[in-house]
């Protein structure tokens, strides 16, 4: 596996207890940094997408039922897809221990 080493900097947040909890049990091998990384990563994407979204829908108008159906079937198609590649991931991870 390759790996980029990214600049990183350190910094100070306030996370709700129970929060930070959940996610240190969830985040286990990768770390809490990288999990919190990755869930950085995930809501700027979706953030940007969200504005994409909005932006097309102010120049060619709103999304038919036909068209949003369509959308949230392909989501469920990456997301499961996502899960698989997540599952074969951590299999692979638990093999090479």
């Amino acid at each position: 596996m390759v790996s980029c080493m990214a600049t990183t900097k350190k910094v100070t947040v306030t996370i709700p207890e129970d929060l930070l909890d959940e996610i240190r049990a969830e985040a286990a091998e990768r770390g809490l940094s990288a999990y919190v990384a990755e869930a950085l990563r995930f809501k700027r994407d979706r953030d940007r997408l969200r504005e994409l979204a909005d932006w097309l829908q102010e120049e060619h108008g709103p999304l038919t039922e036909e068209e949003r159906t369509a959308a949230f079937e392909e989501l469920e198609d990456l997301d499961a897809e996502h899960g698989r590649r997540r599952a074969a991931r951590g299999h692979d991870a638990g093999e090479a221990a």
